[in-house]
């Protein structure tokens, strides 16, 4: 028997099928935080799901003998599938279990509070029946310093104003919030400094009703504490937008790939100075990164520090108010997606010295921070470029919204808007 293209084209198709599906479902990431049980169930309906897909797709226009042949060719299909890919999982969450439990690895904890709901944690997460992976680190009180250890050995590490910094320095994986009732009123300002990091934050049950966000269960055994969380997109939908971000990006790259030549020559023979205009603005999770864009003023335009451009702005040229209008000059931000910088879709990146006015007034502005800025958002949109801090905030209210409505669907209108607007000429 002679195995035909479409054979050898399946052995490389279905496999990546269900390497996609898996992705999508969230099983590749996060690999420490694992239910045996959730994973079993999650894995047969995924599973189920992939298959009965693929067997549409694939085997019911096949010509049979019997349809007796169907269900055998689905169950084979599926147990196989299914036996793969879940019993090497359960080994090895299996074996990641173990180690927490033996306290060989787990998550280094900081726990902010120095007095006696503090060191009642500390005692709890210590006397674990089974370990939920907590590793104390040390701990950062409220007010003045702690200087002498808490409990146990665990050492004192700062206090509040250097949350944000030890996190980073220790590599802190979790924060747990551990306060006295006269300290409540900090909370807001402990989790708006922490917020926009790439760190998990919890509390213990009696903060509950002074914590907003969502409260997750953990581990039956484990102390119980709540996982202060915001709305975040669903695990498949936050892939599609990461393959939409790379696959748009490029693809865009490509197909306005004459025009970018264009205006790049027409930049290079308008003025002096350089065509792409690089600039520093504050990412994700805080850390800085270099924006492309393409340049829209005259060269050294900022002699005397940042200045935004306004309506009517001298420093804009004539072709740099043409591509203002149809946002051309952000073309290359696509280059900066393609890096890993930023999104398609997304609060826009700010400069750290308007970053610093804005926080003055809303000391909530770090929480953008906890995803990627985008080349375009819902403030940009509505309200077009910022011309002053006083505007910026007004468009803090758009990107506060988008976080708490975060969806891909949402992320499809604003581009389809986005596009509208280019179309339109209305970018300034």
């Amino acid at each position: 028997m002679e195995l035909g293209n479409k054979f050898w084209l399946g052995i490389i198709l279905i496999p990546l099928f269900f390497v996609m599906v898996n992705a999508l479902a969230g099983f590749y990431s996060d690999p420490l935080r694992r239910s045996r049980l959730h994973e079993f169930g999650k894995s047969l309906a995924v599973t189920l799901s992939a298959v009965v897909l693929l067997f549409f797709i694939l085997i019911l226009d096949d010509a049979v003998g019997h349809y007796t042949t169907y269900y055998r060719s689905f169950s084979v299909l599926f147990l196989l599938q299914f036996l793969l890919t879940w019993v090497p999982r359960f080994i090895i969450t299996s074996g990641v279990s173990r180690k927490i439990h033996r306290r060989e690895t787990g998550f280094r904890t900081l726990i902010v509070g120095s007095n006696g709901r503090a060191v009642s944690l500390l005692n709890d997460i210590r006397s674990e029946k089974v370990p939920a992976g907590n590793l104390i680190t040390g701990y950062v009180c409220i007010d003045g310093a702690g200087t002498e250890p808490l409990a146990d050995g665990v050492p004192w590490l700062g206090n509040r104003n250097d949350l944000a910094g030890l996190i980073g320095r220790e590599e802190v994986e979790e924060v747990i919030l551990a306060l006295e009732e006269d300290e409540y009123p900090v909370v807001d300002d402990l989790v708006n400094s922490i917020c926009h990091l790439d760190v998990i934050v919890k509390a213990i049950p009696s903060m509950r009703s002074i914590i907003s966000g969502h409260v997750e269960a953990g581990p039956i055994y484990a102390t119980p504490l709540l996982r202060i969380s915001y709305r975040k997109m669903p695990h498949w939908q936050a892939m599609v937008k990461l393959v939409m971000d790379y696959a748009g990006s490029l693809t865009a790259l490509i197909i306005l790939s004459p025009l970018m030549a264009v205006l790049a020559l027409l930049i290079r023979f308008s003025g002096s100075g350089p065509v792409i205009f690089r600039q520093e603005r504050i990412g994700r999770y805080g850390k800085p990164f270099m924006i492309y864009k393409f340049r829209s003023m005259d060269d050294g335009a900022e002699p005397d520090g940042p200045m935004l451009a306004v309506k009517g702005d001298n420093r804009i040229t004539p072709l740099g108010r043409f591509m203002r209008k149809h946002r051309f000059d952000e073309i290359p931000n696509f280059i900066n997606v393609l890096r890993g910088e930023m999104s398609l879709v997304g609060p826009r990146p700010e400069r750290r010295h308007y970053i610093e006015q804005i926080m003055q007034k809303a000391p909530y502005y770090n929480r953008v921070l906890a995803v990627k800025p985008g080349i375009t958002c819902w403030g940009q949109v509505k309200l077009g470029y910022a011309s002053d801090v006083s505007r910026m905030l007004e468009r803090l209210d758009y990107d506060l919204l988008y976080l708490e409505n975060i969806s891909l669907y949402l992320d499809l209108k604003i581009l389809f808007y986005t596009l509208g607007t280019i179309v339109k000429g209305k970018g300034l």
